[in-house]
């Protein structure tokens, strides 16, 4: 049983890539649901060549895509939210099977990647430039211009979000986008969001979604079609990334890991404390770069709140989310 749905049917994503059209991968990965290992199919993996050759294909339509009238992204930008809105269900049901979410943080994260395109189609009515200080019988104009094709490297965590808070403003700017998304959550994270912008009518060679690995990566830090990395994971990849990307001249962006701190003072409210704990240090399993990492706790309640936390710790339900309401 997988969470196919009329919207997304595994015969199109299946074994697939996505460079405009669907098209047939010669490598294959599994997608594997990671609360029981069952396996959901499998999505097309591209490798070093299919990346150059998208963002050569994303570089070409790129120029007409920036030419286009501002109204036409726009209107691009709403109807990918007003689909997102109609199929949230099948979002929602993806980021459960897929990565492991829970039913609560699915929906949230759904939410707030349609805010994100409905903020992202505000974009491209916004001033273009500005007038700089002028000497007289002069007039000097600074002009924002799209940067031509962006590299998206977007992790597993909260795949569909932090994946379209990139792609879609980028898109809304004028810009093409090359999409990798991690393997293990290339479908909500990245077969959503290609067939998002396929029915909202977003020209072919503009968006392509290449599932792939670390030499698919690579290849894309390195390509000289490509302008900008943005990149969200690991600071050990992050380092990486930045190096690569910085050899070559591309703008990048970084969001790494963190190692949050939540101190707690001896005239805490203790339930609330302890509350606040366990939703920081274990929604989503701990697998978010906001997560409480560490806990600083007063000495003089230190005992009590240790108590309460390992309490509140073994009351927590866990399972499989899609079948069952878990912590």
């Amino acid at each position: 049983m997988t969470a196919s749905s009329p919207w997304l049917p595994d015969a199109l994503w299946a074994g697939a890539f996505f460079d405009g059209h669907w098209q047939a991968a010669p490598q294959r990965h599994p997608v594997i649901e990671p609360a029981t290992g069952q396996s959901l199919g499998e999505i097309g993996l591209a490798d070093p060549a299919q990346v150059a050759r998208s963002a050569a294909t994303a570089a070409q339509a790129q120029q007409a895509w920036a030419a286009a009238p501002y109204e036409q992204r726009a209107e691009v930008l709403r109807k990918a939210a007003r689909l997102a809105e109609e199929n949230i269900d099948t979002l929602i049901d993806w980021l459960v099977r897929e990565s492991g979410s829970t039913r609560l943080k699915a929906g949230f994260e759904a939410k707030v990647t349609i805010k994100a395109l409905q903020e992202a189609a505000a974009l491209p009515s916004r001033s273009v430039g500005e007038i700089l200080p002028s000497e007289p019988g002069r007039l000097n104009l600074a002009r924002r211009r799209p940067l031509g094709v962006v590299g998206i490297i977007s992790p597993f965590n909260f795949p569909l979000y932090l994946a379209m808070r990139a792609v879609a403003p980028a898109i809304a700017l004028g810009n093409a986008v090359v999409l990798k998304p991690d393997p293990r959550t290339a479908v909500c994270g990245g077969a959503v969001i290609a067939r998002l912008f396929e029915q909202a009518d977003l020209p072919a060679g503009v968006l392509h979604m290449l599932p792939g690995d670390g030499a698919a990566g690579a290849a894309l830090t390195s390509d000289p079609n490509v302008a900008m990395i943005q990149f969200t994971g690991s600071t050990a990849a992050g380092r990486k990334v930045g190096e690569a990307a910085g050899k070559h001249l591309k703008k990048v962006s970084l969001e790494l890991g963190g190692k949050n701190s939540l101190i707690i003072l001896d005239d805490a409210d203790l339930d609330l404390a302890v509350a606040n704990t366990a939703w920081g240090v274990y929604l989503h399993q701990g697998q978010i770069c906001m997560a409480t990492g560490r806990v600083l706790v007063h000495r003089k309640i230190h005992a009590a709140f240790l108590q309460k936390l390992v309490a509140k710790a073994n009351a927590l339900k866990v399972g499989d989310p899609a079948r069952e309401d878990v912590a």
